[in-house]
């Protein structure tokens, strides 16, 4: 127990210190061409994941990746446990676009960058209005080539917990007339919420066969086959 605190005490000063200096030291690129920007968002990706390795001991499995596009719109439904699944996608796809509660645009340095990117804020409060508007914004994105990235269930879940899933995925795929990528995680067995200890082991990102369903049916079946994988890796 003291080394596997020792080690997640590096892993925080490392991965907070690290993230936090590059983003300072990276304000100029804001106004640059958003290429710069993007390419740095991925090098600070890589270089966490590493870190990740490195201090806790952390391994990153990635099956799937044959049904992740090399390039144009996708849309990607992703189960959320940790702060993890906010960073692997930039290392994952070409152009990520995460959908992420707007209160996250207001972080110092962080949300500049979320802003520059674009990322797609919403405003949990707004109700019908932001669901309009997280559309329009998804559909100029996808427009552009971008990979969009949403938590099915809206929030952060830990291993065990399920919560029901919510519409707007399938508001997106009716629009953006995408197939919907499901992908499992159980990043929380190893970086949980809240929770300063970090484990070591095999952290994997399970990315599953786009679903091509009726609209009627798309929530429930997401839902079954991301829960499906979630019971094969160990923990719902």
């Amino acid at each position: 127990m003291p080394l596997l605190l020792l080690r997640s005490l590096l892993f925080n000063l490392a991965f907070f210190g690290f993230g936090a200096g590059y983003l300072i030291l990276g304000v100029p690129l804001l106004l640059g061409p958003r290429r710069l920007q993007r390419r740095a968002m991925r090098w600070m990706a890589q270089a966490l994941v590493w870190i990740m390795g490195w201090t806790v001991g952390v391994k990153i499995r990635v099956t799937g990746r044959e049904y992740l596009p090399v390039g144009g719109g996708a849309l990607i439904a992703a189960k959320h446990q940790s702060a993890f699944d906010t960073v692997i996608w930039f290392t994952l796809v070409p152009d990520v676009a995460y959908v992420m509660k707007k209160e996250l645009f207001s972080i110092p340095f962080y949300g500049w960058f979320a802003l520059r990117a674009p990322m797609i804020g919403v405003d949990r409060s707004a109700g019908g209005k932001a669901m309009r508007q997280m559309i329009r914004e998804a559909q100029e994105l996808a427009r552009q080539g971008r990979q969009i990235v949403i938590f099915p269930e809206g929030t952060r879940t830990s291993p065990g917990q399920r919560i029901p899933y919510q519409p707007g995925i399938v508001a997106l795929a009716s629009t953006l007339k995408l197939p919907v990528i499901p992908a499992a995680t159980n990043s929380g067995e190893f970086w949980g919420r809240r929770n300063f200890i970090k484990r070591p082991g095999v952290l994997e990102v399970r990315v599953l066969p786009p679903l091509v369903v009726p609209r009627e049916e798309l929530l429930e079946r997401l839902e079954q086959v991301i829960e499906a994988e979630q019971l094969k890796l160990g923990r719902p």
